[in-house]
This record gives C-alpha cells, structure tokens and sequence, in this order.
C-alpha cells in the first residue's frame, strides 16, 4: 500500500506535527508500507520518500508557496505522479500558518477522479485565522476539512467528544489513536548525567526543572517562571526548545525572556533553543523533575507530556479536562489546576522533598508510556488503510481495534 502523508512541517523544521508525521513515517516503513511525505519547505512543495536510510527528495514542485489555496495544482500534480492508495493530513492549523487552504483541500479533490482515499488527523481542533471576526466560519472550516474525508482520526477522548457534535450532515468513521512519543530515549554516546548537568551550569545539589516544548501561549510557561519566583536557589528552569513560527508565538518566547530579566531569573533560567532529539532526550534525563502547566488542561496530544513520561522524568502539569486522560494520568503525574503558579510550586516543592514519590512517578510514567508505542500506532493506522467503514457516525478507539464500535 502506498500511503502519502501531507504535513505543514517536517524535520528539519521545528514542530510536533512535524515529528509526529516523521515518527508515524518511519513506523509504517517498517511495517512494509510505502511512504511519501508531502510538505512546503523555502517555497516548494517538496515529495520525500521514506525508507531504511534518509530520505529521498522524489519531486519538488512550485516556488514562493503557501499553505493557502494557491498550493493547491502542486498538491494535485504531486498526487498525480505519485498515485498513492491514502492521502492522510496531518492538521493543525499552526502548522499551516494559521491558512484554510488544506481544509478545503478534500472538497476539491473529491471532485477529481482517481482521487486517494483521504483521511485527516486532528492534532487539536483549533480553528485557522481566515479574516478579523470571522466567528464560525472558523470552525466551520475544519467542519469542512473533517466531513469531506474518508476516515478521520483524533488523537485523544475530548477531541473524539467534540467531533462528535459536528453534524451539518453525517459525518466519515471516527477513530482514536493516541499519539506517542516524538522523543526516543537515546542521549549522545557518552552520555553521563552529572557531566552534562555541570556543562549546564547545575551544581550537584540544585533541583533542574525542565520544560520541553516550543514555547506557546496554550503551554503556561510563564506559569512556570511565576512558579520558579517563589522557588529560592538551589532550583533552576531548564527550558528545551524555541518558538514557535507564528507571529504571536514569536511574541510570546520575547515577553517570557523579558519576564525573566524582570523576575531575576537570568542565572537560574537556561533556554536551549532548538536543538537536535539526542540533545532533548540528554537534557530530559538530566532533570529531576518535568513541569508542564498546559493553560488547556493535560492531554494525550501532547507529545512532550509523552516524552517526559518515557524518559522516566517526575512529571507535573495540569488538570485534563476529559476524565478518561484524567484517569489515566492520575497516578503518573502530579497534576494541579490550571493558571496556578502557587499550586505549581507546591508540586515541585513535594517531589523534591520526596525520594519515594519521584521513584512512584518514574515507574507509572514509563509504564503508561509504554501503551503507546508506535509499532501500534502504526498497526492501527494500517486498519484504517484496509477496512471498508460501514459505520460512519461512530467512534473507534485504539484500544479495541481501532474498529468502529
């Protein structure tokens, strides 16, 4: 089967799209798949193909493009010279830069024959800009992108809920599959702990918090610094990471930078940038603990809560907001409110203050990381791929089959 994956990023851009679709890619080559990766990069629509080695530059079309509809004839010659079996988009529309071309991308294509059958992954359900005060005509464009697919995935309970009310007219088969782990556990060779905390500038007895993640208004990093206020020496913030492309996103990595000079913090905050994932997985190791104050609550769409988890790392965020991430979560992680720098730093304050809970944590975390391996990420995808859906208004959960129930 051959499966193209259309992406609005992809290494070595930043983004958790982005390694998301590589480590989905790279799991479904080796299950036997054929994979070709769709993605704009320095204005051109680039075609890689993916197998045991790096990827191959198979087509590039266009210049000076964008995710806006004027991508879309390079999109369709693409498809045109590659003729996969599935056109699956990888969505999220700060990937897209904000633009509603790719979900209105299916409703053109299933206008053409010898079309992909289409499926589309929703890493959130934000909506895309379109224009000031464009009010539901936001949403009603992902509505769009989700009713003209033939299959549509999503990556968590809350999201499954909320697709669910879309109803302008029956909807494709629904399936959930969590996401997993973009980050292997795999440091530099040579790797030893003590050293790289001293290259950091972390003295044996200081508390390293980390923070993993590009830095964004829904990630309540500045909830964190407010936190680490309250916090004296010996506690350092480890932020790993950048900002994100968007403008406000960009605006915001500036604001925390100066929150931290206007804090006091310079000395005790440490900002990596965007570094490579042996380096991220080096620095989760070397924490003691990972902070993740989500302003939306925690979720299992949030591949750094999953690669904290898997590297072991005590982890504490906020609240989930669907009871079965909340179930889930409850003994893995520390968990407190939302937009609570106080509560925050009583967390950080009783894991640094308890050996017994770190180890608890650590054990729990790696263990419910585990679940979501991509060997079964990628089998469940391989179902969509295969089956005939017969029951379109219904949800599927990976953890019966991926079928519809």
């Amino acid at each position: 089967m051959h499966i193209t994956l259309l992406t609005g990023e992809y290494p070595p851009q930043p983004g958790g799209v982005g390694a998301y679709t590589q480590c989905l890619a790279n799991a479904l080559v080796a299950r036997g798949q054929r994979i070709t990766v769709l993605t704009i990069q320095a204005g051109s629509l680039l075609g890689l193909e993916l197998g045991s080695n790096e990827p191959r530059l198979c087509l590039k079309l266009g210049q000076q493009l964008t995710w806006s509809h004027r991508c879309w004839p390079a999109i369709i010659s693409a498809l045109d010279q590659l003729q996969p079996t599935w056109l699956h988009i990888q969505y999220q529309t700060g990937a897209y830069a904000m633009a509603p071309g790719i979900n209105l991308l299916p409703w053109r294509l299933r206008s053409l024959a010898g079309r992909p059958q289409l499926a589309v992954t929703f890493h959130d359900l934000l909506v895309p800009y379109l224009w000031p005060k464009a009010g539901p005509l936001r949403t009603w464009v992902n509505q769009r992108l989700a009713h003209d697919v033939d299959a549509l995935v999503v990556t968590n309970a809350g999201d499954a809920a909320q697709v669910q009310q879309w109803v302008p007219r029956p909807p494709p088969a629904h399936y959930v599959i969590p996401i997993g782990s973009n980050i292997a556990v795999a440091p530099p060779p040579g790797y030893e702990r003590d050293a790289w905390r001293a290259a950091l500038g972390i003295a044996p007895e200081a508390c390293l918090v980390a923070y993993f993640g590009l830095l964004s208004p829904s990630k309540g990093a500045e909830q964190l610094l407010a936190a680490l206020a309250q916090l004296a020496q010996p506690w350092h913030l480890l932020l790993i990471g950048g900002a994100a492309t968007a403008p406000q996103d960009v605006a915001y990595a500036n604001e925390l930078r100066r929150q931290i000079s206007a804090l006091g913090l310079t000395a005790r905050v440490h900002i990596t940038g965007h570094v490579d994932d042996s380096y991220v997985s080096a620095h989760l190791l070397a924490a003691d603990a990972v902070a993740l104050p989500f302003r939306d609550g925690a979720s299992f769409r949030r591949g750094s809560l999953l690669a904290a988890l898997a590297h072991g790392c005590p982890v504490v965020t906020t609240y989930p907001q669907h009871p079965a991430d909340h179930r889930l979560l409850t003994d893995a992680a520390l968990l407190c409110p939302i937009d609570d720098p106080v509560a925050l730093r009583n967390a950080l304050q009783r894991l640094a203050a308890d050996p017994a809970l770190r180890r608890s944590l650590t054990a729990k975390g790696r263990n419910l990381a585990a679940r979501f391996s991509w060997a079964q990420i990628a089998a469940e995808h391989e179902r969509i791929y295969t089956i005939t859906t017969q029951a379109p208004d219904r949800v599927a959960s990976s953890h019966d089959g991926g079928r519809p129930n």
